[in-house]
């Protein structure tokens, strides 16, 4: 695979189409994890995804490695769906990181890949578009890299999307140096 400027304008628009399958992922995790830690998280529209997904691309180291993780997930296989075959699941992480940032954002958002990831209906990963979807080879359903791509998405921009109550206002753990107390 080479990945080219090109490539990543590709895998930006196709990310951003995918705004229909991907915000119903998002908003049933958030009300998952809600549950799970007993708090209101605010639900997402396809906007703000799309929005979200902008900036990522707008960032071209990060844009590079998303697009590239995007295009190997799409197209990654394996004969019979092997249960051992596990590099969709590493990608999956890797992507869900690297749209979420840097940490605690990435690490949250890996372990947000795994809550995701088995509630992704791998029909729902199918093309939208049923004329791209004859060609087998790149439209990306059903294979085993297609479901953990969406749960990736979904992952990745809902860890960094607005919504948490935790994420509002200043951290109680923030220091303020007003006192100079820090300077030498």
């Amino acid at each position: 695979m080479r990945v080219t400027p090109q490539t990543v304008r590709d895998e930006h628009a196709w990310v951003r189409d995918r705004a229909d399958v991907i915000v119903p992922v998002i908003n049933d995790t958030r009300d998952r994890l809600g549950r799970l830690f007993e708090t209101d998280v605010d639900a997402i529209a396809p906007d703000g995804y799309r929005r979200e997904v902008d900036a990522v691309f707008a960032d071209g180291e990060v844009a590079v490695n998303v697009a590239g993780c995007v295009a190997l997930l799409r197209d990654l296989d394996v004969a019979g769906d092997y249960p051992g075959f596990v590099v969709d699941e590493v990608l999956g992480r890797e992507l869900a990181a690297t749209i979420a940032g840097g940490r605690p954002l990435s690490l949250l958002a890996q372990a947000t890949f795994h809550v995701a990831d088995p509630y992704v209906d791998r029909d729902a990963t199918a093309e939208v578009d049923r004329d791209a979807a004859a060609d087998a080879d790149r439209a990306g359903a059903g294979t085993a890299g297609a479901d953990d791509l969406d749960a990736a998405l979904a992952a990745g921009f809902q860890t960094r999307l607005p919504g948490w109550d935790w994420r509002e206002g200043e951290s109680p753990f923030a220091v303020d140096d007003e006192a100079g107390e820090g300077s030498p």
